[in-house]
């Protein structure tokens, strides 16, 4: 299987920025569309922004003008850029890989924590 890493989540508060990361060092990133999902405790996972191949990006509402997601295809590594955060961002984000519309299929990381409190 595919074994993507997330990293760079983290405290903040409303109205900071972070940056996340993910990578898979055995797998190329352009073999497929990359997402990042999110989930809070106890709800369905929430699709955030998709990165194809051809580096066309989609975004969720919650996530349109403040999230942007892109990929460095020379390191294998793909981000989102997390500004004007929000409490409501709080959530476990993942990385996912191949998967289809939603965050169900596919290949996935194990998350990073993302709090965003005062």
């Amino acid at each position: 299987q595919v074994q993507l890493v997330e990293s760079g989540g983290g405290l903040v508060q409303p109205g900071g920025s972070l940056r996340l990361s993910c990578t898979a060092p055995r797998f190329t990133f352009d073999s497929c569309a990359m997402r990042w999902c999110r989930q809070v405790a106890g709800n369905e996972r929430e699709w955030v922004s998709t990165i194809t191949t051809a580096g066309n990006t989609n975004y969720a509402d919650s996530a349109k003008g403040r999230f942007t997601i892109s990929k460095d295809k020379a390191k294998d590594t793909m981000y989102l850029q997390m500004n004007s955060l929000k409490p409501e961002d709080t959530a476990m984000y993942f990385c996912g890989a191949c998967g289809r519309v939603g965050c169900s299929s596919g290949y996935w990381g194990q998350g990073t924590q993302v709090t965003v409190s005062s």
